[in-house]
């Protein structure tokens, strides 16, 4: 296990995130060695599921900064005390910077009876150090690289006013989206960092002091967010501005203040331009035919599930003549009524909570209701009971498949009405589409995704209880539009819409990881014969 992993392992027991015996069980359950990102990456799976997708935001906020605080202690070359000796104190040169560990002293370099060291005083709070402005700083407008390379290190926070720092967000707000990136994190303690094709970048080369992460953090605030953050120490909000959506989320952790913000999509897209290939948007679309049920869209956090959602609501809001009722946390993607009726409210804003404005819309007349996110046994049950009772229910869980997404929603009630629930979940189900975003060879991201449709078979499976079945049944249902992640994989590695690499790491299957081998021996034979003919030419 590598230095990088073990202080990330002590960061996480010392944040009393995970045990020790957890984690290392987790690490040797890779097939090889995994880099630092991809075991955190797979902490985060494990640690986020069941939170709600603020919660979840801020968690990858605190996993971030772990990563940044295990990097820079496995520099040094000395093990997490957890793992051997004791930790090392980290101390700091005079000019405030990170000196180097000490060299080893040999045996013979002290006698016996010399006198033990006073112990190291304790290390100062972090400060971030003025930097001067640089030679040239890039204009908004410019190249979009240049801007994001400039941004923290050519200004001193702490020396701008409260109106300063907003107008700072702005033109950086408008500079990522130019870039094209997705999200921004700040967080007091680490360096700012983005995430573009979901790859992540830091900006500037100092980490941001926790009177920093504070005034960027509250600088878009209203009054009544900023007082209700400080009562609640979590805060998820939307902000717009310059006709851009924007989702924050904020939390305290042991270093200060920590938010992350989603760049929200300017525009909906359609199904096809989200990854789904033509044949599986007609069956996703087929679904949205149903006049009651249930549609779940799930995946892990980040992984788009929100957009989706959006593009079927625009979907229904085209084809269809219903007054549609949301309840979102907050609104993100803002809806216009064309031939529905849309009325969006956000929790918080709206409604006290997501479980009243359930219960509430029963008495609003909706044909359709969206849930932009199912989470809590209340929430669940009231979705599955709004499904029962004649209206079309759309929403989004945290799940990795649609075996794991139906047990999460058969799992929140009492084991006395599981035989009830089964029945009336097999009796509502329509469908459930999980994905996860990769990348794509256009250096783009592109969806992955797995699709169940409810037919006899699935239905029986469910009243069984025989939900481990699932992959089975969606593997030969290919004819009602049915597909499996690995299926999925392998069509996009057929049109040369992901790599390989990217096609392999997501796989599950032996027998599917054989047929990407025999596809890229194919390819390269093809490649081979074609640049034998045109030589002979």
């Amino acid at each position: 296990m590598n230095l990088e992993i073990q202080w990330f392992i002590a960061a996480l027991v010392e944040a009393e995130l995970v045990e020790k015996e957890d984690a290392v069980v987790f690490f040797n359950s890779f097939p090889e060695e995994p880099e630092l990102e991809d075991y955190a990456q797979g902490v985060l799976d494990q640690v986020v599921a069941g939170m709600s997708e603020a919660e979840a935001q801020a968690m990858l906020e605190q996993i971030q900064t772990e990563i940044d605080i295990a990097r820079e202690q496995a520099e040094y070359g000395e093990a997490p005390a957890l793992f051997a000796g004791p930790r090392v104190a980290r101390k700091r040169n005079a000019s405030g910077a990170d000196a180097p560990p000490p060299a080893p002293v040999a045996e013979s370099a002290a006698p016996e009876s010399a006198v033990a060291p006073e112990p190291a005083a304790p290390e100062p709070p972090m400060e971030r150090k003025p930097t001067p402005p640089p030679k040239a700083k890039a204009e908004p407008g410019a190249d979009p690289e240049a801007e994001l390379a400039t941004w923290f290190d050519s200004v001193r926070l702490l020396e701008l006013s409260a109106e300063e720092v907003r107008d700072f967000l702005i033109r950086l707000f408008a500079a990522l989206r130019r870039a094209g990136v997705s999200d921004l994190h700040l967080s007091a303690g680490a360096r700012p960092f983005i995430r573009r094709a979901r790859k992540l970048e830091r900006l500037g080369s100092e980490p941001l002091a926790p009177e920093e992460s504070e005034r960027l953090n509250f600088a878009l605030l209203t009054p009544a967010q900023r007082e209700r953050f400080l009562e609640e120490q979590d805060l998820s909000f939307a902000l717009e501005f310059e006709g851009e959506r924007y989702r924050g989320a904020l939390m305290r952790h042991k270093r200060g203040v920590s938010g992350s913000y989603r760049l929200v999509p300017s525009t909906i897209p359609s199904l096809e331009e989200l990854g789904f290939l033509p044949e599986d948007a007609v069956t996703v679309r087929r679904l949205l035919d149903f006049q009651n049920g249930l549609i779940l869209v799930a995946g892990p956090l980040g992984c788009g599930k929100t957009t989706t959602l959006a593009v079927l609501l625009d979907q229904l809001n085209r084809e269809r003549y219903d007054h549609v009722l949301t309840v979102e946390d907050p609104i993100e993607i803002l809806q216009t009524s064309r031939n529905c009726l849309i009325n969006q409210r956000e929790i918080g804003s709206h409604t006290e909570s997501c479980v009243q404005a359930l219960r509430a819309a029963l008495r609003e007349d909706p044909d359709i209701i969206v849930i932009g996110e199912m989470h809590g046994s209340e929430t669940i049950e009231n979705a599955v009971s709004a499904s029962e009772t004649g209206h079309l229910v759309l929403g989004t869980l945290h799940t990795g498949d649609a075996g794991n997404t139906l047990s999460r929603v058969l799992e929140v009630f009492p084991q006395q009405q599981q035989p009830q629930i089964r029945a009336m979940t097999a009796g509502s189900l329509r469908g459930i589409i999980c994905q996860k975003l990769v990348p794509a060879t256009n250096g783009r991201l592109t969806v992955i995704y797995e699709i169940l449709v409810n037919s006899t078979a699935v239905s029986n499976l469910i009243t069984e209880g025989k939900i481990y079945q699932l992959p089975a049944a969606m593997q030969i249902g290919g004819r009602l539009g049915m597909c499996t992640f690995d299926q999925c994989v392998l069509k996009k590695y057929r049109q040369k819409l992901i790599s390989y690499e990217v096609a392999e790491a997501n796989l599950t299957d032996a027998a599917s990881r054989g047929q990407l081998r025999q596809e890229r021996a194919t390819r390269e034979a093809r490649r081979l014969a074609a640049e034998q003919t045109e030589v002979s030419k």
